[in-house]
């Protein structure tokens, strides 16, 4: 079996845009009919430049290739132009065609991926939210008591825990010390958020590298009263020193890893002892085999894995995979229930039941990417402006 075709697919978000203004898939094709879907996470650059990036990597390394040799294939492209590290949009491009191939893999076993990974340990995963605007509470991260309305809602429909990040904007010229009333302002969201659920739902503090230590450190004595379930990304990503300062003088556990790239960066987070929950994104990551051994790292470190998932639901799935396999597994996030328009790109959506998802059993990722929804939502070729997410260019006073 060979991979013939590779096609990219750049596909608008429609509003409310949960989980970001555009997906990519891409979708390889073999010589025997067999079609495979991935998703790339790569934020640095315009989707169509990434989508052209995808075509180079594809006709050097993956056309004419076997798509079961996915260690070889991974190699071969993570050394492309004598680099041999990270660099998170290769890696990124690389993660969505090596999902790809597992899921053509699976599909030609006739099995999920999961049962090609060791097996399934876990017959159901409990699955956290953002906290999404809604009608009627659109200020969810600056307003407690819209937070807090918020909150109850994904309860009552299943959730048991909930992401939230009121801590302030984040910025080219992160880490920061936390001004005096973004503390107060992380309290009030917390105090009303806990006060609002009880024991009902853990409570996940997000931020996005936005501190020093010391500025972490601060905020973390501040909101441990409330119990949260993780203080996520307190520092920089590439400073795992400065992050264990904080790991070891608060109570709260430190999770990071959506912006980390291959297992050696992960690695480092076990060496310094900077997080006990690891967030490793499939997309960007190096793709599920690389996922498998962050997991496996974080297990001899003692530590969990909580999939990241700010994307479509090819990425969702995929992360579905690998997490059935996790004996270490924490929890994994979800776009709400992969309801709306995720659900639309996908020919039978993801299957998720009062807070939970149910491993689909068909082969490969277990989705198909209905073609026609994601042709009918393109993200418009002379719209290169925005990228999938960005930060304030400017200091904040």
């Amino acid at each position: 079996m060979k991979i013939t075709d590779v096609t990219t697919f750049v596909i608008k978000n429609p509003p409310p845009g949960f989980g970001g203004k555009y997906f990519i898939v891409v979708k390889l094709t073999t010589d025997t009919g067999v079609v495979g879907y991935g998703e790339i996470y790569a934020a640095t650059f315009g989707p169509h430049m990434i989508a052209s990036m995808v075509d180079d990597v594809a006709a050097r390394w993956v056309i004419d290739q076997d798509p079961n040799r996915i260690e070889l294939m991974w190699r071969r492209i993570y050394s492309s132009g004598y680099a041999l590290r990270p660099d998170p949009t290769l890696v990124g491009i690389m993660s969505g065609l090596e999902m790809a191939c597992w899921d053509i893999v699976g599909k030609d076993a006739g099995k999920p991926v999961y049962d090609l990974l060791g097996g399934r340990v876990h017959e159901r995963l409990r699955t956290y939210t953002y906290l999404y605007p809604s009608a009627g509470f659109r200020e969810v991260y600056t307003n407690p008591d819209h937070a807090a309305a918020r909150a109850l809602n994904e309860i009552e429909r299943g959730f048991t825990a909930l992401k939230f990040d009121p801590a302030g904007p984040y910025t080219a010229f992160d880490g920061h010390m936390p001004s005096l009333d973004d503390i107060s302002s992380s309290v009030h969201m917390m105090a009303s958020l806990r006060a609002a659920v009880g024991p009902a739902a853990d409570l996940l503090f997000g931020t996005h590298g936005q501190f020093t230590a010391a500025g972490a450190i601060r905020l973390a004595r501040q909101i441990e009263p409330f119990d949260p379930l993780w203080f996520e990304e307190p520092c920089a990503p590439d400073l795992p020193h400065e992050m264990a300062r904080v790991a070891s003088q608060t109570s709260i556990p430190i999770a990071t890893g959506e912006r980390l790239t291959t297992l050696s960066e992960f690695a480092a987070l076990g060496r310094h002892q900077a997080a006990s929950i690891w967030q490793p994104n499939l997309g960007r990551c190096g793709g599920i085999l690389a996922g498998k051994k962050i997991a496996a790292i974080a297990e001899a470190n003692g530590c969990q894995v909580a999939p990241h998932l700010y994307s479509g639901p090819i990425l969702g799935a995929a992360n579905v995979q690998l997490a059935a396999t996790l004996p270490n597994l924490l929890i994994i996030e979800g776009i709400r229930e992969w309801g709306g328009f995720h659900a639309d790109l996908l020919n039978t959506p993801i299957v998720w039941e009062e807070g939970y998802v149910i491993p689909s059993t068909e082969p490969g990722l277990g989705v198909e990417l209905n073609e026609e929804v994601a042709r009918a939502n393109p993200w418009p070729a002379d719209d290169g402006g925005d990228l999938h997410l960005s930060m304030v260019p400017d200091p904040v006073r």
